[in-house]
């Protein structure tokens, strides 16, 4: 097995940054579940590990993979605060588009959204109902940012997320309906959604950009319930996801 070395540690630190990530064809995964949950779907290129973790956790699978490493040299690769004993440096795979699966599927949009913990929100709803693509403005946040990876408690191994350009991605798939989720849309529980189709979320602040409102072909509404004293202006766009999300699948579910 290779031993850790000062080009190994400086191309693990370097993952927390999109460009290296791009550079390197590669990105991490940190933590003992993270990498459970995460090892059989790519290709590993390091797995670096304290020897007590490979004592307790590690298998043959992972021999050929290994970099022993200790305390000291994870902590200087680690993203996290606290760093773990395991990191998993996999290489980043081609991901196409299956036309068919969009054509008879109900497909995120996710229009520059930029906050990591909100991407691997929805990337655990879409596989929680078994949702198998997202499509992202290519200003929203890198899937395989850190971040990113440990909020989808795996379920990045499952869930496809394709950058794109959305106008162009409409206009290939004209017949499919493109929902959007507007303050001054109707009301979701009112209506009846069709599948497949696409359904569009937007930025944390802004919501959804004018480019892609113009593509939009039924504006929808989450209302809030009446009370006297007020409530917030809007919901979190994971929250927002997981609600209309619900809707649409609501007809396979009874």
């Amino acid at each position: 097995m290779p031993e850790i070395n000062k080009q190994i540690i400086q191309v693990v630190k370097s993952l927390g940054l999109k460009k290296h990530r791009d550079e390197e064809g590669l990105f991490v995964a940190e933590g003992t579940k993270c990498v459970r949950d995460t090892w059989e779907a790519f290709k590993c290129r390091w797995l670096v590990a304290s020897r007590s973790w490979y004592d307790q956790c590690g298998h043959a699978g992972h021999l050929p993979h290994l970099v022993l490493a200790r305390k000291e040299h994870l902590s200087r690769m680690s993203q996290f605060t606290t760093p773990s004993e395991v990191i998993a440096v996999y290489e980043i795979p081609e991901v196409t588009i299956d036309a068919a699966r969009v054509r008879n599927g109900v497909n995120i949009v996710l229009d520059n959204v930029q906050d990591p913990g909100n991407l691997g929100t929805i990337i655990r709803l879409a596989d929680w109902y078994g949702i198998s693509d997202i499509f992202a403005s290519k200003t929203s946040v890198d899937v395989y940012n850190h971040k990113v990876v440990q909020a989808t408690m795996g379920a990045i191994a499952r869930v496809k997320v394709h950058y794109v350009d959305l106008e162009e991605l409409f206009e290939e798939y004209g017949e499919l309906p493109v929902y959007g989720t507007f303050l001054d849309g109707e009301n979701i529980y009112g209506m009846k959604l069709e599948r497949p189709c696409f359904v569009v979320f937007g930025n944390e602040g802004q919501g959804i950009g004018a480019k892609v409102e113009r593509c939009v072909t039924r504006r929808l509404h989450i209302p809030a319930a009446p009370h006297p004293g007020g409530c917030s202006e809007s919901l979190n766009v994971g929250v927002a996801a997981a609600i209309t999300i619900s809707e649409l699948m609501r007809d396979t579910l009874k």
